[in-house]
């Protein structure tokens, strides 16, 4: 090597530890490599934009009324709302207080998904049956 190139091998070698050094961080600061990581699973379970198909919460309804009871569903206030219905019966899906209807055919699954921009508990029913099937909880 010549010695003009040694020369631009140390200063390359200079730039580079100094950009290295100028990249750490204090202690206060949060990086990628010290922040706690959030899985898609941990998101989903909190009802975020994250939800996999798999995660979404499923309501069966089984001759106008939910399997299993009222379904509870708990999402917090700017998240997604998302959840699907399965039935055997047609019927129509609706959330009071945000007035969000979906139709759901007999055999099949209708999802329901809207941002949760009013906090507080709401029935999810059917309105050919009048069955209640899911509380809605926004909390803040």
């Amino acid at each position: 090597m010549t010695h003009p190139t040694k020369a631009l091998a140390v200063l390359l070698a200079l730039v580079a530890s100094f950009a290295l050094a100028a990249c750490g961080s204090s202690d206060e600061e949060t990086t990628a490599e010290t922040a706690p990581a959030t899985t898609t699973t941990e998101k989903a379970a909190r009802g975020g934009y994250g939800k996999t198909e798999a995660s979404v919460p499923t309501v069966t309804i089984r001759d106008g009324e939910p399997a299993g009871g009222v379904k509870e569903l708990e999402y917090e206030a700017g998240d997604r709302i998302r959840f699907r219905v399965r039935s055997n019966v047609a019927d129509e899906v609706h959330v009071h207080g945000y007035d969000v209807t979906e139709e759901v055919p007999a055999g099949g699954s209708a999802t329901v998904s809207f941002p949760a921009e009013i906090e507080g508990i709401f029935e999810v029913e059917l309105h050919g049956s009048g069955s209640q099937i899911a509380e809605l909880r926004v909390n803040p």
